[in-house]
Formats: C-alpha cells, structure tokens, sequence
C-alpha cells in the first residue's frame, strides 16, 4: 500500500509565507496608530490628558496628543521595523505551523489534529518565529518610546538601530525580552487551535469544508479566537515591552523578568499588568481579523496560480 508524505511542498511552504507575509503587512500598516499608543501605555502607564480625558476617550486624547507633539509620523512610529518584522514573522510563522500540522497529523485519510497535537504545532511555531525576529520587535518598541526619553539620541533607522544595539549593548541587547516573548507561546497556543476548532464548527454548521469557509465565518473565528488568546496571556506583553525598551545607557529599573513583575505588582498591583489592555484588543482583534482573512484569500489565490506539486517522497508499506 502506497501512503504519500504529508509534508508539504517546497511550492506550498512559498504560497504560505508569501501569503503569511502579506497579510502581516497590510495588518501592520492598518492598526500602527494603537500599537503606538498601547507600547506606551505599557511603559509609562497611563498619558495625563487632562480631567475631561477618561475611559473611551484615553485613546482618542493618546491619539491627538501624539499627532500635536509628534505629527502624523509620530502615529506610525515603528512601522518599517514593524512590517520588516512581521514579513518573516507570519511567512515562519505559518509556514512552521502548516509543517508541524502535517508532521502530526493522522494517517486515517482525514489528517486530522488532535487538540494537544495542534497546541505543539502552534508552539513549535511560535518558538521559532520569537527567536528569529526578536531584534526587530526590540527596535519597533525602542522607536515607538523614544519620541518620550528625554536625553536619548534618537534611532535614524530600523538598521542603524540593529546596528547601535548590537554595538552597545552585544548580542543580550537584540534578546531583551525574548523570554517573555517565548512566554507569550501560551498565546498561540490558544489562538490557533482555539482558530481551527471554530473553523470546524462553522464549517459543519455550514455542510462545508473548513477551507472554503467565507471571508465573513473566517473573520469570526479569528476576532473570537483572538481576543479568548489576549485577554489570558496579555501580561507577558507588559514584561516584554518594558524589559525591551530600557536601554543600555538608561537607568536600569529592572535586573530580569522576576524583578520586572515584582515591580509592576509592587506599584500597581494586578492592574499594571494591563495597562493597554483595552488599546490592545481594538488594534489585536481587527489585526488578527485582517491578518487571518487576508491570508485565507490570499492564499487560496496564490494555489489556485501556484499548485502544489506532488510530493516525489511515497513511502511504501506491505
């Protein structure tokens, strides 16, 4: 009996990152103002705005104070690290993703995945993705808080930036924060598979296949699934984004992970660590809706132009 490899082509691992790294631009490029605003909630808490700027309007007063101090540029603060980032990040990321899939996946003919095995699938993914981009994520949280730091020589750019770090500060400077980066694996842990039992569930409701769900049933999946993700693991965020941006010339306020939440809870309790929360969640979720929409399209566009090839590997069994 002859039984093909479920791994996936070299043509198909190109129409998931090409499709993973559009969707990650337009996104970027789409919510950059809130992501702006939501780093710097995380690092200098909260902005004073003046008594009438309270609750819903916290983030249109961030928004316009940014704009009358900084100018439009000063919204989109980080962009080009942001997109540079995010290219690599969602093509490693879904190509990983799909890899892993197909690695574990069952040889009943449905290739289907078991809860457990696509939590590892997300997580294998994830890992490998924090490792690769983490320098650049550095770099858009240096550029989004420097309009603030007095004193600081501003970066001219995202490789002069990689650039000044990597002279500075050495190799640990480019990985602030990689540990609770790979922390927030947790994230896609629940994302994904949260994602893909959503998918199932629309499409059996619908007598359809989960691949040929509509732009409309993919965008609820992903709204739902994301904000279930963010709302459970976003303080790893806030330890992330300030071990990131104190530079090696700065006053150091935190020796480590540990002495960073120490901290935030010493000050201000459970709170602190969702400062930016509600920001989070308005860029996050039509982030994640974009994202994931976009991929979907765009990926059944690009197979339907590119289709994958035949895996040459058969293995045979008697």
């Amino acid at each position: 009996m002859a039984v093909e490899s479920h791994l996936l082509s070299k043509r198909g691992l190109l129409c998931n990152a090409g499709a993973g790294a559009a969707a990650g631009a337009i996104a970027a490029t789409f919510v950059c103002p809130l992501d702006v605003i939501k780093t710097r909630f995380q690092v200098h808490g909260l902005p004073k705005l003046g008594n009438d700027s309270v609750k819903g309007s916290l983030i249109v007063g961030s928004l316009k104070q940014i704009a009358k101090k900084e100018g439009v540029r000063g919204m989109y603060r980080g962009l080009t690290p942001t997109v540079i980032a995010l290219l690599p990040n969602w093509a490693v990321y879904f190509s990983m993703y799909d890899q892993l899939k197909s690695l574990l996946s069952s040889d009943d003919g449905k290739h289907q995945l078991s809860i457990g095995a696509n939590m590892i699938a997300a997580s294998g993914a994830g890992a490998a993705t924090a490792i690769a981009t983490n320098p650049l994520w550095v770099v858009k949280t240096r550029f989004q808080t420097q309009g603030m730091r007095v004193g600081v020589v501003p970066y001219r750019s995202t490789l002069s930036a990689l650039r000044r770090i990597a002279h500075e500060e050495g190799i640990r400077g480019l990985y602030s924060g990689l540990v609770p980066a790979l922390a927030g694996i947790s994230h896609v842990a629940i994302q994904f598979p949260t994602y893909e039992k959503i998918k199932i569930y629309l499409a059996n409701r619908d007598n359809t296949t989960a691949d040929t769900l509509s732009a409309a049933d993919v965008a609820i999946a992903s709204s739902v699934s994301k904000i279930a993700a963010s709302t459970l693991t976003y303080p790893h965020e806030v330890v992330r984004s300030r071990l990131q941006e104190q530079g090696h010339h700065s006053e150091k306020r935190y020796k480590g992970v540990a002495d960073c939440v120490k901290k935030v809870f010493q000050k201000d309790g459970i709170p602190g660590f969702y400062r930016g929360c509600a920001t989070n969640l308005l860029r996050t979720t039509p982030a994640a809706v974009i994202t994931f929409t976009s991929f979907e399209m765009i990926h059944r566009f690009l197979v339907t132009l590119f289709p994958p090839e035949p895996h040459p590997h058969v293995v045979t069994m008697d």
